[in-house]
């Protein structure tokens, strides 16, 4: 383990139009010391042929392909294997970082003692332009605290991998990021460094957020159930408490900007 290094997660799935300006994100990064596992899974555009062109150029970028298709799990789980850093991020290939993400978050972490942690974020259109909406969470988030709530966006969590160990989550097609934030979180609780350092694009197809309650209830106790091998009473109550959470973290860490940018 390589303990000034960032390992960070990319998994990614025909990102061909979106996938350069996420590495140039990384590469803008005031902090340089870090290596990009960049697992494809099985693209069918130029997702390949773009990451190789940008690679030949910059080896701290390591492609992996996965050899069937195999999910966004599985794909997080075979990338967290090759990573060599104590310091783990992760970075969807068609969300951005601000230029001093991986410096503050580091600073803050490390100041602070902190194993787990995660940032504020902002959201933009398919097109990237920001929609003026803003999401932050809870300053402290315990053990108890994630398992009521999947806070944290994926763009924005770092966790220590010396205190952490090596995470790996069971094949769930969907909530597999909240899978590992529920492995962490049985190591270390999650602090928020309350900043604007990353932007999700919305409007992806397949986000969870699109879908409608019904067919989030049946992932979340999926995610209990099968993920956290919980009974079915338990997997039921988490998954209510759950969509109550979701509605309070709407009306409470989820505002807008009265113009859009």
């Amino acid at each position: 383990m390589l303990n000034d290094v960032v390992s960070i997660i990319m998994p990614s799935y025909n990102c061909g139009r979106f996938v350069e300006e996420a590495i140039r994100s990384v590469q803008a990064q005031t902090y340089q010391n870090w290596e990009i596992i960049f697992m494809d899974d099985c693209s069918t555009d130029d997702t390949i042929r773009l990451v190789s062109d940008i690679r030949e150029k910059d080896h701290r970028i390591h492609l992996y392909q996965n050899k069937c298709n195999l999910g966004a799990a599985v794909s997080r789980n075979n990338a967290l294997r090759e990573a060599r850093g104590r310091w783990i991020a992760f970075l969807d290939s068609d969300d951005l970082w601000e230029p001093t993400k991986l410096e503050k978050q580091m600073r803050f972490m490390e100041e602070n003692n902190y194993k787990f942690s995660y940032t504020c974020y902002q959201e933009m259109d398919a097109d990237g332009k920001l929609t003026g909406v803003e999401v932050s969470g809870p300053k402290h988030v315990t053990k108890a605290g994630m398992f009521a709530f999947c806070w944290p966006g994926c763009l924005t969590v770092m966790y220590d991998a010396t205190a952490v160990g090596l995470i790996q989550i069971e094949d769930i097609k969907k909530n597999n990021d909240y899978a590992m934030w529920l492995k962490v979180c049985k190591k270390a609780d999650c602090y928020l460094l309350s900043e604007n350092l990353a932007k999700y694009r919305r409007g992806r197809s397949g986000s969870v957020s699109s879908h409608g309650i019904s067919t989030m209830v049946k992932w979340h106790y999926k995610l209990f159930h099968e993920a956290e091998k919980m009974g079915a009473m338990r997997s039921l109550w988490h998954t209510g408490v759950n969509l109550v959470c979701g509605f309070y973290k709407k009306m409470k860490y989820v505002s807008k900007t009265s113009k859009e940018q």
